[in-house]
């Protein structure tokens, strides 16, 4: 058999962009709990935050934000965020989103890159000063304008002003496959690439990952990932929102204490994290005392999980629906799953099998043909989730995805004969035989 596997066709992709989904959910539940940011009490039902989202639309198209327009934002998880994001998607301007961890070249660069003409920011987060930064380098950017979480400029950007709808203001109209999303990848080699992603890329990832773990409107899903990364905005915001689920920010940055805190005082149902998250988690002292007996589900990502960690989370977290997740930027991010009824073992040996709606295959480095299942190769993966390209990067787009659509990964992989997938390193450490 040949290392080849689609996904489910079922349910179909959702056609439609990440505005009309987003007001789907608020018609459906609209006084139903939508977010809480743990560490201010602030509390949203989907129609109070639809409200808010709206206001900073207007405010962003009164600022002279159109369709297309690069839109950055810099800073860690906290509403904020979130209202932008979905802001920026009913006005069909291009979200960028900034590393927190950047320093001022990076940050120049990104803003340069990708020709960002506002950009949202936090003041600063933990010892970095970001206004000092952006101050050093945005005269060097098309930035035309800055706008400070908390700032008199933001108050009266997201001001209400209630005779006037969204609808009246937008002058264009969008579609599913309108860029969206700007999200930059910590290459290896060079300067970081662009991964530019549409609507119907992220929604229908977000909602997929979800989708395979259950999500309904009752569930409250705990993030303590980077909303910068997929994991946090993907997975994360659009997991909840095509499902009515609840988004609950434990904490800025990530913090183990915060994290149970959040958990057990929201009843969260489902929690996120890569492996070294769920380690610490497990490992902190205030998790002999604190009650998350609410835990159901949630996903892990990022790198192979442990024996003894799976068994860990599953006994003391009581995660016994935990997902493992792989995937990329480049592919919305995630193209293989496992199931929340897979054994242990296929959830630490193994990342899951193909994603609904998705291909994939492994194929000889050199010859780029299919090896048969067991043997080892490049991961390859096509479908809906592939992104639209890299950002003014023709040549580094077409070394990525090729003429039939797959896009190469760069990991070394092997499928085995029930369809799932390991990975075992990356394609460039591959030994010559």
């Amino acid at each position: 058999m040949e290392s080849y596997a689609k996904g489910e066709l079922e349910p179909p992709l959702l056609e439609e962009t990440i505005g009309a989904n987003f007001e789907r959910t608020v018609a459906t539940h609209p006084d139903r709990e939508a977010l809480v940011e743990v560490a201010s009490g602030r509390r949203w039902t989907w129609a109070e935050l639809d409200r808010d989202v709206d206001a900073l639309a207007i405010g962003l198209v009164r600022a002279g934000i159109g369709k297309g327009d690069r839109v950055g934002i810099w800073s860690p998880n906290c509403a904020e965020w979130t209202i932008t994001q979905y802001a920026t998607a009913k006005i069909g301007a291009v979200l960028v989103n900034i590393n927190p961890a950047y320093r001022t070249h990076e940050l120049g660069y990104a803003l340069n890159q990708s020709g960002t003409k506002l950009l949202i920011s936090a003041p600063s987060f933990k010892t970095s000063d970001y206004r000092a930064m952006i101050d050093e380098v945005v005269g060097t950017t098309p930035v035309e304008r800055v706008l400070y979480l908390g700032s008199p400029e933001w108050a009266e950007v997201t001001a209400h002003d209630p005779g006037v709808t969204l609808a009246e203001v937008l002058t264009w109209t969008l579609a599913p496959d309108d860029p969206i999303n700007i999200q930059y990848t910590s290459g290896t080699t060079g300067y970081p690439k662009g991964a530019t992603l549409s609507h119907r890329n992220i929604l229908n990832n977000g909602y997929f990952t979800t989708e395979l773990i259950n999500f309904t409107e009752q569930d409250r899903l705990c993030i303590p990932v980077p909303f910068y990364h997929c994991f946090g905005m993907v997975m994360g915001n659009l997991g909840c929102t095509t499902h009515g689920a609840t988004m609950v920010i434990p904490a800025a940055g990530f913090d183990p204490a915060a994290t149970l805190a959040a958990v057990e005082q929201e009843r969260c149902t489902a929690l996120y994290g890569v492996p070294t998250m769920f380690i610490a988690v497990l490992g902190h002292p205030d998790l002999a005392h604190r009650d998350v007996s609410s835990l159901r589900t949630g996903i892990m990502a990022g790198s192979p999980c442990p024996v003894e960690v799976m068994k860990r989370c599953i006994d003391e977290l009581n995660i016994a629906e935990v997902s493992i997740a792989y995937g990329m930027t480049e592919t919305s991010p995630v193209s293989c799953q496992t199931l929340i009824d897979d054994d242990v073992e296929r959830r630490t040996a193994t990342v899951g099998r193909a994603h609904p709606h998705v291909e994939i295959k492994v194929v000889d480095p050199d010859t780029g043909a299919v090896v048969p299942r067991g043997e080892p190769g490049e991961f390859c993966t096509r479908g809906y989730s592939v992104m639209l390209g890299y950002w003014r990067d023709e040549a580094k787009t077409r070394d990525a995805v090729d003429s039939d659509g797959w896009m190469h990964t760069g990991d070394l992989a092997v499928m085995r004969d029930d369809g799932y997938c390991q990975i075992v390193g990356r394609i460039k450490d591959m030994v010559i035989r």
